[in-house]
């Protein structure tokens, strides 16, 4: 039983406590232990990363593992912008993700030992796909966020929470540079993916390259709709939405199931 990914949970618990309770509550009594139980959580679970993931013999990236760290990179940008862009509504969001994975971690305990000390140029293609994924996340979070503000625009109902959203178009500016910043993060991974992996298209990883092809074919269609057609509003989002769903049946699809499932 792995119990310190339980303490990292608790961190976390904590933390998507006081931050619902920010959301309905003007006053915003809790925000200074708001900050103390992120920071805690976020040193906790990098504690657990370096423990979990870089082993006396390898690296041990199994599914969970990657999840987790990819987890902590969301959580650790959107605590740093939460309050520069009103966005601590998706926190509790980021933060109960981060909960129910690292309960499967204890329950399903796993290794899948690698060696990118050998590989350098494998390890930098590993983690621009990370930071790509990372931060094409957030943006799907913030396009789930802009639906919901232009939902209640239109509707004419105030929203359900105390905290002041970002203004629309605020909002969707942020929502690009995201798309913008992953786009060529995940430009990037399928670059170093064409010229460092020998194996990109072989049985078992082909579904991975074209699914994430279809991805970068996806965001690319609609930075061009929005920069030059003027696209916005639902379409952005649906569209960001798939895009996103497609990344993720390339990253852990097949993983998934082998992994988790199958075990």
């Amino acid at each position: 039983m792995d119990y310190w990914a339980f303490i990292v949970a608790t961190f976390y618990l904590i933390g998507g406590g006081l931050a619902v309770n920010i959301l309905f509550n003007r006053a915003r009594p809790f925000h200074k232990w708001l900050i103390g139980s992120t920071i805690i959580a976020l040193s906790t679970h990098v504690i657990w990363l370096y423990q979990n993931i870089f082993l006396i013999n390898g690296q041990s990236l199994p599914i969970l593992n990657v999840v987790s760290l990819i987890g902590f990179l969301i959580a650790l940008l959107s605590a740093i912008m939460s309050k520069r862009l009103n966005t601590g509504v998706l926190l509790p969001v980021i933060f109960g993700f981060n909960i129910m994975n690292f309960i499967a971690v204890a329950h399903f305990p796993s290794h899948f030992i690698t060696h990118l000390e050998i590989h350098p140029a494998i390890g930098s293609h590993i983690l621009l796909a990370l930071l790509a994924y990372a931060i094409l996340s957030i943006a799907s979070l913030l396009a789930l966020q802009l639906a919901y503000i232009n939902y209640r625009l239109k509707n004419h109902k105030r929203p359900l929470t105390m905290t002041n959203m970002p203004p629309l178009m605020t909002l969707e500016k942020i929502l690009f540079q995201f798309i913008l910043i992953g786009f060529i993060l995940l430009s990037c991974t399928l670059i170093t993916g064409f010229i460092f992996l020998d194996d990109m298209f072989a049985q078992g990883n082909a579904h991975k390259a074209i699914l994430s092809i279809i991805a970068w074919i996806v965001y690319a269609i609609l930075l061009w709709g929005h920069y030059t057609k003027g696209w916005r509003g639902q379409l952005i989002v649906y569209t960001t939405i798939i895009a996103s769903s497609l990344l993720t049946l390339a990253y852990f699809g097949s993983r998934f199931v082998r992994e988790i499932i199958l075990n």
